[in-house]
């Protein structure tokens, strides 16, 4: 089945080039950015995202790897606040208006 239009991708080489990257490096990150790159291809329109990753998901080699997984829930953890404290605010003590 065509996927991208534009670029004439097939989802079987999305699939081929997914098999590929994981075989030469188990814990590269896969994105649909590195699957055009290793077609020899470049995204135009965009219009084929949506199914290009509904593609990509249905690979079972497209998985993230240990270390990165929860990233972004231990990340936020650690900057909680935005590196303020509890309250940005000027504490209003004792001013009447």
């Amino acid at each position: 089945m065509i996927v991208c239009h534009c670029a004439k991708i097939a989802d079987h080489e999305i699939h081929a080039a997914i098999d590929w990257m994981r075989a030469a490096d188990p814990d590269t990150v896969i994105s649909p950015g590195k699957i055009y790159h290793a077609l020899g291809k470049s995204a135009d329109c965009g219009g084929c995202m949506p199914l290009f990753l509904d593609t990509m998901r249905a690979n079972d080699n497209l998985c993230v790897p240990m270390e990165l997984r929860s990233l972004r829930a231990r990340k936020q953890r650690e900057i909680s606040h935005e590196g303020r404290s509890e309250s940005h605010r000027i504490p209003q003590q004792g001013v009447t208006p």
